[in-house]
C-alpha cells in the first residue's frame, strides 16, 4: 500500500487491491457477510472496515486483524455472524477518522429506542476500546465526518416528527454536542455527504429534494454557520462530491451520466467603495454601512431576502444611487436601489424581502456581476446543453417601472433583459468595471488574459499591457490620474501590476482615496507576514517601490531607511486580512480576523494624507477634529504649508473652528520647530514651501510662534463676541508668545480690576472673567516668577502683590521688597526695578533723569554694562567734561577687551593722546603710532627711536614690508629696509629701491637672493609634483578595493544582512594596505631653509590635516590633501613678481625653468584634483582612462590661458 493503489470491497466479502502503476488487481482478504464500508486512517497504516454482520475490523498494511467490535449495541442473544437483519443500517454505515488517526468515529443502532435514533461512538486506534458515546439521538442515515483539525464531528439531525427539516449538529470527541444549525430546507429531504474540506473551515453536503438536488456550502465566523453557496442539480444527475486534499477552496464532483466538475471557489470581499458591506448567507444578505456602524457579522444594520440562496452579487454607487444586484441558485437575478447613506437612519434593523426581475434558468445563474453604469449589467454564465455548451458573456439592461421613493429601499418593480451575449472561448477569472470609460469593463482569463469589453462595440478587444503574469482570483481597477491601473492578486500571493509583481507576500489588498472622490491616492495591502503597508499610488507609477518599501520585507525596510511607521504596521493577529477601507476624512482600514471579528485601524499615513487634504482644501475644522482624534501634533496645521501661509489664514481657521476651547488647546500646542521637516518628514510627499525650511534656527521659531498667536489674537477680537471665554483664551495667546508677552496681558487683567473697582455701571463688564480668574489663568500657563516680574515691570506695586500672593508665594519673600520699593521716590524705584528685571537701559535713562546727585551711579552702571556707552553719551547731551569722562572710560574698557582700534579712536575723540598711542602701538597700526607721535609734538630723536622700535615689533610680527617703509622713511636705512623688502619677497620695490639710492651691491644682494629663491622653489615644485603623483595613486588604489569590497557584501547580502554604511567603509580602509605619504626633509643652509619654509606657507594653500591610512575617510582625506596643495593668490603674485625681477636681472633662463617648472606643477595638481573627482562619482574605475597623463593633456587645453595661470610671463612661455 506504499503504492498508488485502489482497495475495493465486495457485497460478496472480497477486499481487492489494484495497482495502478502494474494495473492488476488482486485478492489480499476475504470477510464474511461481505464489506458495506471501508475507511484508512489518514497515515494509511490502518484499514477499517464494516461488514455486512455489523462488526467493525481493523486490519494493518499486512492485513492482519487488529481487533474487531460489534458497531450496534445488539440484544444478548444475537449472533453477530448471522445474516443481517433486513432492518438494520449496516448496510450503508460509515467510519470516519481524526485528522491525526489516533481515533475514530461509527453512529451505531440503538437496542429498545425509538427506530431512528442511534449513537455516536468514538474509538481509540491503538487498541479498539470503546472512548466515548454520545446520548441516543435521531440521526439521519450514517452522515458523519470528522474535521481534520479534529476539533468536532458533523452529524445530521432527522426532526420529521418535530415536523422541521434536517439540521447539522457538531459533537465534540468526548461525545458531547457543541451547536447546530438548520439547513433550511423542506421537511422531506434528506442530507447525504456530509465533508469537510482540508482546512475544516468549509462544510459541504448533498441535500437530496423532490424536484431537484443541492450542492450547500457552509463557513462558520463568529459562532454562526453562513451558507456561502448553493448550487443545483437534476435528481438525475445522483450528484457526489469530495473535497480536494491539500486545496481548501477546490472541490470535485460527479454525476451518473459521467460528468466530472471541477469548483474553484474564491473569497469574495463585498465591501463597496462607499464601505457598505454585504454578507451572504444563504437567502439572506446582511448590508451593514461601515461608516455609521462597524459591527461584525451576522449582527447587521438591515437584512435583504432574496426568493432562493445568492450565489454572487454586485454593487454600484454613482453619485446619489446605489444599486445591488444580486444572482440566485434558481437562475433568478434581482435587484435592489438602496437610498444615499445620509437617510439611513430609519432603515437600522429592518429586513425587506426582493422580488425576482429576470429569470434565466436556460443559462442558470450569473457569475462575475459587474455593473457598467447605473442600467447595465455585466455577467458570465455556464450553458449546459450540447449543441450550446459552454460560456457567455451577457449584458444586461435594466429598468424600473415602479415609483422609487426617496429614502427608502426600492425592491420591486425591476426588469432585467439581456440585451446582447458573446459566446466565451475560456473560463473567467474576474470582471473589473473600467471607470475611465462609461460601460467597459476588464476581463481576465485563464492565465492573466486580459480583454476590454465595450458595450457599444459589443466585442473584446485585448490588452495585453495590462495583463498578468498568472490567473489573479482578486481582480480590481482603479483610476489614477486618466488612466486606468489593474491590480491583480493570484493564489500564491503574488500581487500583480502591468506584467510585473509588486509584492510576492500579499494577502489582500485594497485601495485608499483621501478626497473620497473616487481618484485613489494609496494602496494599502496586507502581507503573509501580517504586516500592513500603506503605498502611495505615485510610488507605483514612478517605479520606486523597491527603494522605498524594500520588496515588502520589514526587515529590508528597517535596514535601507531606518523607518518604520511610516511603511508599514504590524498587525497583532495572525490571518487579519483588509476587508474595506473608509475614504475620505475617515482614513481607515477594516480588517476582519480569523475569528470574524472586525477591527478599525488608522494607519498614520493615511491620517496624515487626509488632513493634508483637508488643510489644501481650506477645510481648517474638519483637520483639527482629525488632528484631536487621532493625536497628531497640532502643528501640522500651521507648518502644512509654512506658517506664514496659516498666518494668512488665521482668520479663516478662527471662523471655521469657532470654538473657543479647540482654540485654547491649538494654541498651547504651538511648538517653535517644523514638525514636517522633523516629526512628519517620511510619511507623505509635501507640496513645495517657499523659502528654505531647512535652515530654520531658534529665532524662526521665535517668530513663528509669535506671529501665527499674534494672528490667531486679531481674529479672536475681530470674530468672535466679547465672553469671558474669549478673554481668556487671548490672555492664552498672550502667555505662549516667544517670548510670553506678559505685561500685555497684565494690563489687559489690570483694565478688568479697574472695572470691578469702579463704582460706575460698565455694560462691558458681563463680557469678561473676573480680574482673579484671569490671573490664575495666566499664572497656570507661565511662570510664576516672570508673571511677578512682568508686574513689577509695569511699576505697579499692588498689581505685583496680587500676583505674589495668588502664585503661593511667601509673604516673607516679597513684602520686603514692595515695602523698600514702596518708600523710593519713583524713579529711583523704577530704576531699581530696572536692575532687578535686567533692564539696563531704562535703568539708565531713569538714574540719568534723577539728576547730578547720581551721576556716579549713571557711571558706575556704564561701567558694569558697557552696552550702554552710546545710550549714555545721548543722554548726557552737550556737557563737554561728562562727555569726556565718559569717553575715556569708554576707551578703557575697548583697551582691556583688547579692541585697539577702537580705543584707539575713541581715546583720540577725548584727546587723551597717550593712551591713544599706546593703543594703536598694541594692535601694530604702526602709522597711527607715528601720525599721533606727531600730534604730541615728539622730539626728532624721540620720533626715530620710536620708528626703530616699531620696525623691530613688526619684524618679530612676521611683517617685514611695514617695517622696511619705516627703516626708509623715518630711520634712512636703505640696507636694512632692501634686507626686509627681500625677506618679504617684493623683489620689485626692492629693485627700485636699491636704483634709487644708486647701490650696486644691493642690487646684487637682490639678484643674489632671487636666484636662491628660484632654486628653491623649482625644488618644491619638483617635490610637489611627487607627492601629487603618490596621494592619485593611493587614491585610486583604495577606491578600487573599495568598489570591489562593496560588490562583495551587495552579493552576499540576502544571506549576511543588510551592513550599515560605517561598517563597510571601515571595512574597505582596513581592507585596503597602509602607506606613506611624507617625503624626507630637504637639507641646505640655514638660509635656503627659512626662505623655503616661508615660501611653502605662502606658495601653496595649507594642508588639512593628518591622512591616517586605513581610516574610513582616508579617500576624503587624500582629495582635501590633493586641492590643498593650489597655489595660493599669494602665492601667484609673488612667484609673478619673482619673474620679472629675474627677467631685469637678466636672468631669463631660471626665469623659464621656474615658470615652467610652477605651470607643470599646478597642471598636476588641477588634473589630480579632477580626476579623483571623476573617479570618485563612478563605481567602475577605467584604469586606461583615469591616468594623470591623460588628465593633465586634458586640463592643459582648458585652463592654460585662464586665470590660473595669470601670473606667467608670455615672453617666457
Amino acid at each position: 500500500m506504499e503504492k498508488e493503489a485502489l482497495i475495493i470491497g465486495t457485497s460478496n466479502g472480497l477486499l481487492l487491491l489494484y495497482s495502478v502503476d502494474d494495473n492488476a488487481t488482486e485478492i489480499v482478504g476475504r470477510v464474511e457477510g461481505g464489506v458495506r464500508f471501508i475507511a484508512p486512517s489518514p497515515d494509511g497504516d490502518l484499514l477499517a472496515l464494516i461488514t455486512g454482520f455489523g462488526q467493525i475490523l481493523v486490519m494493518n498494511l499486512d492485513w492482519d486483524l487488529l481487533y474487531e467490535m460489534p458497531l450496534d449495541d445488539l440484544p444478548e442473544d444475537v449472533d453477530v455472524h448471522e445474516s443481517a437483519l433486513p432492518g438494520d443500517h449496516s448496510s450503508n454505515a460509515s467510519i470516519s477518522w481524526r485528522g491525526d488517526g489516533k481515533f475514530f468515529a461509527s453512529l451505531s443502532m440503538v437496542n429498545d429506542s425509538f427506530p431512528l435514533h442511534k449513537k455516536l461512538k468514538v474509538w481509540e486506534r491503538d487498541s479498539g476500546a470503546l472512548h466515548s458515546v454520545s446520548e441516543s439521538k435521531p440521526f439521519m442515515g450514517s452522515v458523519l465526518d470528522w474535521t481534520q483539525s479534529g476539533a468536532k464531528i458533523a452529524l445530521v439531525y432527522d426532526r420529521k416528527e418535530e415536523k422541521q427539516c434536517p439540521s447539522v449538529a457538531l459533537f465534540e470527541k468526548n461525545g458531547l454536542e457543541r451547536s447546530s444549525f438548520s439547513i433550511n430546507e423542506a421537511i422531506d429531504v434528506t442530507l447525504e455527504f456530509l465533508k469537510f474540506n482540508c482546512n475544516s473551515d468549509l462544510l459541504a453536503a448533498v441535500v437530496r429534494g423532490e424536484t431537484f438536488d443541492t450542492l450547500k456550502i457552509w463557513y462558520f465566523s463568529n459562532n454562526h454557520w453562513y451558507l456561502k453557496q448553493e448550487i443545483r442539480y437534476l435528481k438525475e444527475d445522483g450528484i457526489k462530491f469530495m473535497w480536494d486534499l491539500t486545496n481548501p477552496l477546490k472541490l470535485m464532483c460527479w454525476t451518473l451520466d459521467g460528468r466530472v466538475i471541477s469548483y474553484k471557489f474564491v473569497w469574495v470581499t463585498a465591501v463597496t467603495d462607499n464601505s457598505i458591506a454585504f454578507v451572504v448567507d444563504a437567502s439572506k444578505v446582511l448590508v451593514t454601512p461601515f461608516s455609521l456602524s462597524l459591527m461584525p457579522p451576522p449582527m447587521y444594520f438591515l437584512k435583504l431576502e432574496f426568493p432562493s440562496a445568492v450565489r454572487d452579487m454586485a454593487f454600484s454607487s454613482k453619485i446619489s444611487q446605489n444599486h445591488l444586484a444580486a444572482s440566485l441558485s434558481d437562475g433568478s437575478l434581482c435587484i435592489v436601489e438602496l437610498p444615499p447613506l445620509d437617510q439611513w437612519d430609519d432603515l437600522e434593523g429592518q429586513t425587506f424581502k426582493i422580488e425576482a426581475s429576470y429569470s434565466g434558468t436556460e443559462y442558470g445563474p450569473m457569475l462575475h456581476l459587474s455593473w457598467l453604469d447605473s442600467q447595465v449589467i455585466l455577467g458570465v454564465s455556464h450553458f449546459d446543453e450540447d449543441v450550446h455548451r459552454g460560456y457567455y458573456l451577457h449584458e444586461i439592461e435594466i429598468s424600473c417601472s415602479d415609483y422609487r421613493s426617496p429614502g427608502s429601499v426600492t425592491c420591486s418593480g425591476w426588469h432585467a433583459e439581456i440585451s446582447h451575449q458573446i459566446s466565451l472561448e475560456g473560463v473567467v477569472i474576474g470582471i473589473a468595471p473600467n471607470q475611465l470609460i462609461s460601460c467597459s469593463a476588464f476581463v481576465q482569463f485563464d492565465g492573466g488574459k486580459m480583454f476590454e469589453y465595450t458595450s457599444k462595440l459589443g466585442g473584446l478587444q485585448r490588452c495585453d499591457d495590462m495583463a498578468f503574469l498568472s490567473s489573479c482570483p482578486w481582480m480590481d481597477a482603479t483610476l489614477v490620474g486618466e488612466k486606468p491601473l489593474l491590480f491583480g492578486l493570484d493564489d500564491n500571493g503574488r500581487l500583480h501590476f502591468e506584467r510585473s509583481v509588486l509584492c510576492n507576500n500579499c494577502s489582500s489588498f485594497s485601495f485608499y482615496s483621501n478626497s473620497g472622490e473616487g481618484m485613489m491616492t494609496h494602496l494599502v495591502i496586507t502581507t503573509k507576514q501580517d504586516y500592513l503597508f500603506v503605498v502611495d499610488v505615485g510610488d507605483i507609477v514612478h517605479g520606486q517601490l523597491e527603494q522605498k518599501y524594500g520588496n515588502f520585507l520589514p526587515v529590508v525596510v528597517r535596514k535601507k531607511t531606518g523607518e518604520n511607521e511610516n511603511v508599514f504596521v504590524h498587525l497583532w493577529e495572525k490571518g487579519a486580512q483588509i476587508i474595506g477601507v473608509l475614504h475620505g476624512d475617515e482614513s481607515a482600514v477594516i480588517l476582519q480576523t480569523p475569528r470574524g471579528n472586525l477591527e478599525c485601524v488608522y494607519p498614520r499615513k493615511l491620517v496624515l494624507a487626509s488632513i493634508f487634504n483637508a488643510l489644501a482644501q481650506g477645510r481648517f475644522r474638519d483637520a483639527l477634529l482629525m488632528v484631536r482624534r487621532h493625536r497628531i501634533d497640532f502643528n501640522v496645521i500651521i507648518d502644512h504649508r509654512g506658517w506664514e501661509a496659516f498666518v494668512e489664514s488665521a482668520a479663516d481657521f478662527v471662523r471655521q473652528v469657532n470654538n473657543l476651547s479647540y482654540i485654547t488647546e491649538f494654541i498651547c500646542a504651538i511648538k517653535h520647530e517644523d514638525i514636517m521637516e522633523t516629526l512628519y518628514k517620511n510619511y507623505v510627499s509635501l507640496p513645495c514651501i517657499s523659502g528654505d525650511k531647512s535652515s530654520k534656527t531658534i529665532i524662526d521659531g521665535d517668530k513663528k510662534v509669535y506671529s501665527v498667536l499674534l494672528s490667531i489674537r486679531k481674529a479672536l477680537e475681530e470674530q468672535i463676541e466679547e465672553t469671558p471665554a474669549r478673554e481668556l483664551c487671548i490672555l492664552t495667546t498672550l502667555a505662549k508668545s516667544s517670548p510670553p508677552v506678559l505685561e500685555d496681558a497684565l494690563k489687559r487683567i489690570k483694565v478688568i480690576r479697574e472695572m470691578e473697582l469702579s463704582t460706575a455701571t460698565d455694560p462691558r463688564r458681563k463680557s469678561y472673567p473676573s480680574s482673579e480668574e484671569s490671573l490664575k489663568h495666566l499664572l497656570w500657563l507661565s511662570d510664576t516668577e516672570a508673571v511677578f516680574e512682568a508686574a513689577l515691570g509695569l511699576y505697579d506695586l499692588s498689581l505685583a502683590a496680587i500676583v505674589a500672593l495668588n502664585s503661593q508665594r511667601d509673604p516673607k519673600e516679597f513684602l520686603p521688597l514692595l515695602q523698600e520699593l514702596e518708600r523710593m521716590p519713583p524713579l529711583l524705584m523704577q530704576y531699581n526695578i530696572d536692575l532687578k528685571l535686567e533692564r539696563y537701559e531704562s535703568a539708565l535713562r531713569h538714574i540719568a533723569s534723577a539728576g547730578d546727585s547720581y551721576y556716579e551711579d549713571f557711571i558706575s552702571l556704564m561701567k558694569k554694562v558697557p552696552e550702554l556707552y552710546p545710550l549714555g553719551l545721548q543722554l548726557i547731551g552737550g556737557d563737554s567734561s561728562k562727555r569726556q569722562q565718559v569717553l575715556e572710560a569708554w576707551g578703557d574698557h575697548l583697551d582691556a577687551t583688547k579692541c585697539f582700534e577702537d580705543a584707539a579712536t575713541t581715546f583720540l575723540c577725548c584727546f587723551c593722546l597717550d593712551k591713544a598711542l599706546k593703543a594703536y602701538r598694541s594692535c601694530g597700526n604702526w602709522m597711527g603710532v607715528l601720525t599721533v607721535a606727531g600730534f604730541m609734538k615728539l622730539g626728532k630723536d624721540d620720533v626715530l627711536q620710536l620708528a626703530r622700535e616699531l620696525s623691530e615689533e613688526l619684524q618679530a610680527l612676521g611683517k617685514p614690508g611695514d617695517a622696511s617703509k619705516i627703516l626708509l622713511e623715518y630711520c634712512g636705512d636703505v640696507d636694512g629696509g632692501v634686507s626686509l623688502l627681500v625677506d618679504a619677497r617684493n623683489w620689485e620695490e626692492a629693485l627700485r629701491v636699491g636704483f634709487l639710492h644708486r647701490r650696486d651691491d644691493l642690487i646684487l644682494v637682490v639678484k643674489n637672493a632671487s636666484l636662491e629663491c628660484a632654486t628653491l622653489l623649482v625644488g618644491e615644485y619638483n617635490e610637489g609634483m611627487e607627492k601629487v603623483g603618490k596621494y592619485l595613486t593611493r587614491y585610486l588604489a583604495v577606491r578600487q578595493r573599495r568598489l570591489l569590497l562593496a560588490a562583495k557584501i551587495k552579493s552576499d547580502e540576502l544571506s549576511l544582512g543588510y551592513p550599515d554604511d560605517e561598517t563597510a567603509s571601515q571595512a574597505s580602509s582596513n581592507f585596503s594596505g597602509m602607506s606613506a605619504y611624507t617625503t624626507g626633509t630637504r637639507r641646505g643652509s640655514s638660509a635656503s631653509t627659512t626662505l623655503s619654509t616661508s615660501t611653502r606657507g605662502r606658495g601653496r594653500q595649507r594642508n588639512r590635516g593628518k591622512i591616517r591610512a586605513g581610516s574610513a575617510d582616508e579617500e576624503a582625506a587624500l582629495v582635501d590633501h590633493l586641492k590643498g596643495m593650489s597655489l595660493s593668490e599669494g602665492g601667484k603674485i609673488e612667484l609673478k613678481s619673482l619673474l620679472i625681477s629675474l627677467l631685469m636681472l637678466g636672468e631669463e633662463d631660471t626665469a623659464r625653468k621656474l615658470q615652467r617648472t610652477a605651470e607643470k606643477f599646478q597642471l598636476h595638481q588641477i588634473a589630480a584634483v579632477k580626476l579623483a573627482e571623476d573617479a570618485g562619482s563612478t563605481d567602475n574605475i577605467d584604469e586606461q582612462a583615469l591616468t594623470l597623463d591623460h588628465y593633465t593633456q586634458s586640463v592643459r587645453k582648458q585652463v592654460l590661458n585662464s586665470d590660473a595661470f595669470s601670473w606667467q610671463s608670455k615672453v617666457l612661455l
